[in-house]
C-alpha cells in the first residue's frame, strides 16, 4: 500500500528562521516515517494549508501545535474535510514536549552560566477554553523534573505576561529566573521573550527537537492504524452483507425449486382459494 501523504499544519510567521526550523522538523520526519511529507501554513507564509491539501486529498495532516485552541479545533478541521483528509491530535500536554523543553531550558543555562533558581514557561496564550492546557500541563511536568519554581506565563489572550511573571518572581527574591520557551518556532514571541528584562536565560523554541519529530510520527502511525482498522471494519461489513446476499438468494431459489414441484393442477386451486 502506497504511503498516505503527511503534511504538517504550522501557523506560521514572518520571521525567516521559522521556515527554516520547520524545514528541519520535516525531513526529520520523513527520514523516519519514509512518507511524502509536506508542511502547510495557517498564516504569514506559503504555501498555504489549503494549497498543500488540494494537491494532497486523502493526506494526514497533523497540527503542530502546542495548545487546543481556534486553530486546532476549528478550522484545521474545516479545512481538512474539504479534501478528504484526516486530522490527527495536535501535541498538547504530551511528556514529549516536556522533555524536549527541558532540554533546550538546560541548553540555555549552560550558555548563561549556571542554572537557574526559578523558570517561567512562555505559552502562547488562547482566550478559548482549554486552550491553555497545553502550557499548564508542560508547567506540572518541568515542576516533576526541575528543583526550582516552576509557573506559567502567556504571550497572548492570557495572563500573566511573561514580563510580569518574571518581575514576580525576582520580587521574590529570585535572581536566575530562566524562561522555558513553550513556542514552537522563531516568530515575533520568541522575539518578545528575548527582550523580557529581568531574565537569566531564555530558551530556544522546540519544533526541530527531535522528540518533537518522534512524536510527530507517532500521531502519523496513530492515524495509519485507525485507517487499517476502519478499513478491515469495512471489509467485514461487506463479508457479512455478502454472505447474508448469497443466503437469501440460496433461499429464493429454494423456494423457486419447491413451487415448481407442485401439480399446476393444486396451484391452480391454491391461487383460487379464499383467504
Amino acid at each position: 500500500m502506497t504511503a498516505r501523504d503527511l503534511v504538517i499544519a504550522v501557523h506560521g510567521s514572518a520571521v525567516p528562521e521559522a521556515g527554516a526550523t520547520t524545514a528541519r522538523l520535516a525531513d526529520s520526519v520523513r527520514a523516519r516515517t519514509g512518507a511524502p511529507v509536506a508542511v502547510g501554513h495557517l498564516d504569514h507564509q506559503t504555501p498555504s494549508l489549503p494549497h498543500v491539501l488540494a494537491d494532497r486529498p486523502g493526506a494526514v495532516v497533523v497540527p503542530l501545535l502546542l495548545g487546543d485552541g481556534y486553530h486546532r479545533t476549528v478550522d484545521i478541521p474545516a479545512v481538512a474535510r474539504a479534501f478528504d483528509c484526516a486530522v490527527t491530535r495536535g501535541l498538547s500536554g504530551e511528556h514529549a514536549v516536556a522533555l524536549a523543553l527541558y532540554d533546550r531550558l538546560r541548553d540555555a543555562e549552560r550558555a548563561a552560566g549556571g542554572a537557574a533558581d526559578a523558570v517561567v514557561v512562555a505559552g502562547a496564550g488562547s482566550s478559548r477554553p482549554g486552550g491553555d492546557d497545553g502550557t499548564l500541563a508542560a508547567v506540572r511536568q518541568l515542576g516533576l523534573l526541575l528543583p526550582v519554581p516552576v509557573t506559567a506565563a502567556y504571550c497572548s489572550a492570557s495572563a500573566p505576561a511573561p514580563a510580569e511573571a518574571v518581575a514576580l518572581l525576582r520580587a521574590r527574591g529570585f535572581r536566575r529566573v530562566a524562561v522555558a520557551t513553550h513556542l514552537l518556532a522563531p516568530g515575533r514571541f520568541t522575539r518578545a521573550l528575548a527582550a523580557v528584562p529581568g531574565t537569566w536565560a531564555v530558551a530556544a523554541p522546540i519544533a526541530d527537537h527531535a522528540r518533537v519529530a518522534r512524536l510527530v510520527a507517532a500521531r502519523y502511525a496513530e492515524a495509519g492504524a485507525e485507517a487499517e482498522a476502519r478499513y478491515a471494519k469495512a471489509r467485514k461489513a461487506e463479508a457479512e452483507y455478502a454472505e447474508a446476499g448469497a443466503g437469501y438468494a440460496a433461499m429464493e431459489t429454494g423456494c423457486a425449486e419447491a413451487a415448481a414441484k407442485i401439480p399446476l393442477r393444486v396451484a391452480c386451486q391454491r391461487e383460487t382459494l379464499p383467504l
